[in-house]
């Protein structure tokens, strides 16, 4: 009897890129690894998750600078605020869900609190694993948003990571950033003089017709939508809001003002709770700004395990589905 075909992929590591796209693999640790080499005080810390967070080829690289603490994430982070607070760098990567639920407090009292200079950098945000709710970090931006000092990055493709951990070396203060791991998609390099900065939304598309602000993985997918309805004669706006917290209030309203009449698409792979929707909802109310106003982001339920391109059709943040929300609404 032959032996069964071993499976190359599982829904674990499975890539968000489309076939054919351009790819980076694993632009977080090989950034880390070229920012460590002008800055001997990065560290790199990780929960039993080198491999899965893209931290391994730093412990490639600089193996005394490398801390692997069990699976103990709570551990983890104190360490992390440990050496913070001796002037170190310390680069602590976990998954999105062992960070937000598993070690909340610890961040928050022993991070946040005290303003440490940690970079908490966490794999499988929002719907990019399909092994269920226990891996599928659908809330954490809701869950750290409310956390004072926290500064949360939504990088959308390996451009902005790359770019990302530099940016991260120069901010003094704790960060939480929502990590695209593995062969990274590589979009914005369309975009001629695109820089990633701590705190910035970017105008990467104008149109007319529909604004999408979106942030991680949708603004990819905002992309890939604003081209398909370009060909149908719908213009479509795409702003990258990477930058979750703080919010850029400035660059938004005057995205939103400047074509007061047509309709706001907040994406997100996120809950449609607690999130970037409505973050911005919420700026729009109070600035007294009246437009359409429409979210793509994951329902506020527990999602399915399976296959991601069909998991991201069901929810409705693939670009079909995205294509298929903003007519709803424009066409």
């Amino acid at each position: 009897m032959s032996a069964k075909k071993k499976l190359k992929t599982s829904a674990m590591i499975a890539s968000i890129a489309g076939e054919g796209q351009a790819t980076t693999s694993a632009p977080f640790g090989h950034a880390l690894v070229e920012a460590a080499e002008k800055n001997d005080k990065i560290v790199g810390m990780t929960a039993d998750l080198g491999k899965y967070t893209d931290l391994h080829i730093f412990a490639q690289a600089y193996p005394e600078r490398y801390y692997q603490m069990g699976m103990a994430e709570q551990l983890l982070m104190m360490a992390g605020a440990g050496m913070a607070r001796e002037g170190f760098i310390p680069f602590v990567t976990t998954y999105s869900v062992f960070a937000s639920r598993r070690a909340y407090d610890f961040i928050c009292l022993a991070i946040a609190e005290e303003n440490l200079n940690v970079k908490i950098i966490s794999a499988l945000p929002g719907l990019t694993t399909g092994y269920g709710p226990s891996h599928q970090a659908t809330e954490d931006v809701a869950i750290f948003r409310g956390m004072p000092n926290l500064t949360i990055l939504d990088p959308c493709d390996a451009v902005d990571i790359e770019q990302s951990v530099q940016a991260m070396v120069d901010f003094n203060g704790p960060v939480y950033l929502r990590l695209l791991r593995g062969k990274v998609p590589r979009v914005l390099d369309r975009f001629e003089g695109y820089r990633f900065e701590i705190g910035k939304a970017k105008q990467l598309i104008d149109g007319k017709d529909a604004l999408v602000i979106a942030s991680g993985l949708m603004t990819m997918r905002a992309i890939e939508a604003s081209d398909e309805l370009k060909e149908k004669g719908v213009d479509v706006g795409v702003m990258h809001c990477a930058t979750i917290k703080p919010l850029d209030t400035a660059a938004i309203l005057e995205e939103v003002r400047r074509y007061p009449d047509r309709p706001v698409f907040v994406a997100e792979n996120h809950s449609v709770v607690g999130g970037l929707g409505e973050s911005i909802a919420s700026l729009l109310m109070k600035e007294g700004v009246s437009v359409k106003f429409y979210q793509i982001g994951l329902p506020d339920e527990f999602l399915d395990a399976g296959a991601l391109p069909t998991l991201h059709d069901r929810y409705g943040i693939s670009t079909k589905e995205v294509v298929k929300t903003i007519k709803q609404h424009v066409v």
